[in-house]
């Protein structure tokens, strides 16, 4: 009877400082579980240092080492898709070369989807220590907010550092939209996931590649993605602005009969003005994530593009 196999993607950008240390801690670990083969899938996501070459260097001494490279930079969303679509594993696990996702917890994951009865072991943080305290506050911001909004599932602190069954793997393979969200998508699908909570931990080496900027855009492409309230918050500015103007107007209609004063301040209605055309820019612009998001997925691009593989080298 032969074992099961667990695949663990790994997607890597510039990433050359981490990876020695990162296959260093894995492969014992793994090696230490018992009735259980593996594979590492690394995902070069464009790499513009020596990721590749390591990665490359390390195929060839194990095979059980394999690699999708990218013919440029797709994005960590499309390196997760391009490694569950590679995972040959029965059950498969995503996580970052820089030891954030502690390998450690890999055991106690496979041990909760093969004995526990959950379909996923997936990992969250309990603290941001390390992080700016603006940037902690607006994660949070952000969790509490599209939970309320969608009906995605995203527990705060969550991690894409998870263990699935094949199962639910496939049902993420499913969605196959190009604006991809994959936390969102995660809790989408559903089945049964067990959370394993962990102190956050600093990177091994190197600098996160998630700027300040690249996360606000992240977390807007989640909003958008999974929640269609942005788009009732422009309607309901516009009829409040509606309701707002009819008593203005009554206002002053009957401020001119009563007292025959017209309304002076030339100031004031430029303000006015100005205010008014700036939420109807926002409303627009609203609308206008929604069409840009449509127009994208209406193109049927790849969501990535494969140069080379370890399975045709």
């Amino acid at each position: 009877m032969s074992n099961d196999m667990l695949s663990v993607v790994i997607p890597c950008y510039n990433e050359e400082e981490t990876l020695l240390i990162f296959m260093d801690r894995i492969i014992p670990l793994l090696t230490s579980i018992e009735r259980i083969d593996y594979e590492l899938l690394f995902i070069d996501d464009g790499s513009q240092d020596k990721t590749l070459h390591l990665i490359k260097e390390a195929s060839n001494t194990d095979e059980r080492i394999r690699y999708v490279s990218f013919s440029r930079n797709f994005g960590k969303e499309a390196a997760m898709l391009a490694g569950l679509s590679s995972a040959k594993g029965d059950y498969v696990a995503i996580m970052d070369a820089d030891l954030q996702d502690p390998p450690e917890l890999l055991p106690e994951m496979l041990e909760t989807v093969l004995h526990e009865g959950y379909d996923c072991a997936a990992t969250r943080r309990t603290t941001r220590k390390g992080e700016p305290r603006v940037r902690s506050f607006l994660s949070r911001v952000f969790y509490k907010l599209i939970n309320r909004i969608s009906h995605a599932d995203i527990i705060e602190g969550a991690r894409d550092y998870r263990l699935m069954t094949r199962q639910m793997v496939d049902a993420v393979l499913s969605l196959q939209e190009y604006n991809r969200f994959s936390k969102g998508i995660f809790g989408w699908v559903g089945f049964n996931t067990k959370w394993i909570a962990y102190d956050n931990l600093p990177r091994i080496a190197g600098t996160t590649k998630w700027s300040f900027w690249k996360l606000l855009i992240y977390a807007l492409d989640g909003i958008i993605g999974f929640s269609t309230a942005p788009l009732a918050v422009a309607s309901y500015t516009g009829v409040l602005f509606f309701v707002i103007s009819i008593l203005g107007t009554a206002f002053i209609f009957i401020r001119k009969l009563l007292i025959g004063d017209p309304v002076a301040g030339w100031a004031s209605t430029v303000c006015i003005v100005l205010f008014a055309s700036g939420v109807q820019l926002f409303c627009v612009g609203i609308l206008g994530q929604y069409m840009a998001k449509n127009y994208l997925e209406s193109k049927h691009r790849p969501i990535y593009i494969i140069r080379e593989t370890s399975d045709t080298k």
